[in-house]
């Protein structure tokens, strides 16, 4: 390694070879295109980006380089944060704040409650918890990021790194499904090393030394979060930047009886009810197991896409009081062994993987599925997927009608508009119909 290439007044130290990131930044892309759970699971679209301009600029050298190098590690940063600010903007949001603070075990009941309108008869957000969505999630993540980016005082800087370890501090303490907390720690520490370690007056952007360059480095940070919100069914909501936005893609998953047994059939599977109750050293009573896995159903039910969620199974099954209904995410854990809350690990792709294998009948496994609300849209995008058929519906629901509803839907299931039906399927909506059998059909 060059040793010009240092921060201003230090001593010899050791760095990366820029060389030595070339495995992972041509691997990781094409492991990708194999299995995305490993792409995801890795966090490429933060750690990829860190690693192409930390290999670039390295192999430059000079202390101008430097000086670079740690602006552009700044800019990711505060892309990741905007672009997550961003995407707390609308009605999602505010439905993720209570179910998130109510996990919390340092929050006092109290607080917890205080999120929702009147507990237990009225579960929407309350103003308390819209505040907390929107000022000390949606501000904080956009004002204070940009702030960072461009000031040139010691304390500003500092004070800013502080809020945003005390914004990851309480992420983490309120130990949200699905969220990598190493990221939360990981970002907390850099908001210190960036804005704290590094003097704001050299290492800034105004200083940065070629201007010209930011344009390509801006344009490969902004790709994925502009194409993912305008197309998410292209993205990942990851490279989205909509970490816990509560725009998702995300799944149900109703079975008959005896399937959810059947899932053990897959090379290296156990499904979560029968790991439980063998968990060493406490297993599980099959009732608890039970309970604890329906905690999942409830935690996606208190979020907007829950409620078009459940009104497609009130929709379209008659015999729902007797199947086994389990959250898209858990079953995406027992079945590849990962998920992130990326509803495209458990759409009709997995769904065609499991029947391939099973070779289930027609009503035996149903799944309803829905992509994230484009930011362009007021919708969002479902599909119906019986196992034995593929998809047999897809169409729309609003999301202004979901949010308006009680986790419960005590009016009924929200409006639902068709768009599509394969040829032959009809809906089951004869509550005392025989829940043995199934009028899904195709021709």
């Amino acid at each position: 390694m060059p040793g010009e290439f240092l921060p201003a007044g230090t001593g010899p130290q050791e760095l990366v070879p820029p060389h030595c990131f070339l495995p992972v930044l041509v691997l990781m892309p094409l492991m990708g295109l194999r299995d995305k759970v490993i792409f995801l699971a890795g966090r490429s679209e933060q750690y990829l980006p860190v690693m192409l301009f930390s290999a670039l600029m390295g192999s430059i050298g000079g202390a101008a380089d430097f000086v670079d190098l740690v602006v552009v590690f700044k800019i990711v940063t505060c892309v990741v944060w905007t672009g997550a600010g961003v995407s707390k903007i609308g009605a999602h949001f505010e439905h993720v704040v209570p179910p998130t603070v109510s996990n919390s075990p340092a929050m006092p009941g109290r607080v917890k409650r205080l999120h929702y309108r009147d507990v237990p008869n009225d579960l929407r957000p309350s103003r308390v918890a819209w505040s907390m969505a929107h000022i000390g999630g949606t501000a904080v993540e956009i004002i204070i990021p940009i702030t960072l980016l461009l000031t040139t005082n010691a304390t500003v800087a500092l004070i800013g790194a502080l809020c945003m370890l005390a914004f990851h501090l309480f992420i983490a303490s309120t130990f949200p499904i699905a969220v990598p907390l190493e990221w939360n720690v990981f970002f907390g520490f850099t908001a210190i090393v960036l804005w704290v370690g590094f003097d704001p007056g050299t290492y800034t952007i105004v200083n940065f030394s070629q201007p010209v360059l930011l344009v390509p480095v801006l344009a490969l940070l902004a790709f994925g979060p502009v194409l993912g919100n305008l197309r998410p069914d292209l993205v990942s909501f990851l490279p989205s930047m909509r970490q816990y936005a509560g725009n998702w893609a995300s799944s149900v998953w109703a079975m008959k009886p005896g399937v959810e047994e059947r899932l053990n059939e897959l090379p290296g599977v156990e499904n979560q009810i029968d790991q439980l109750q063998r968990m060493i050293p406490t297993p599980y009573e099959r009732d608890d197991a039970e309970m604890t896995l329906q905690k999942a159903l409830a935690w996606r039910s208190m979020h907007s896409q829950g409620r078009g969620l459940f009104s497609l199974l009130y929709a379209h099954l008659a015999d729902i009081e007797t199947r086994t209904v389990r959250e898209g995410e858990f079953v995406c854990n027992t079945i590849l062994g990962f998920n992130v809350g990326d509803g495209h690990m458990h759409d009709a792709r997995l769904v065609a993987a499991v029947q391939k294998r099973l070779s289930l009948q027609p009503g035996d496994l149903v799944v309803v599925w829905a992509e994230s609300q484009p930011v362009h849209r007021r919708t969002q995008r479902y599909e119906v997927i019986d196992a034995a058929l593929g998809v047999v519906e897809r169409g729309t629901w609003k999301v202004a009608d979901c949010v308006a509803e009680q986790p419960w839907l005590p009016n009924g299931p929200v409006p639902l508009n068709v768009t599509w039906t394969a040829t032959g399927y009809h809906r089951r909506q004869t509550l005392g119909a025989d829940p043995n059998r199934c009028d899904a059909t195709s021709d």
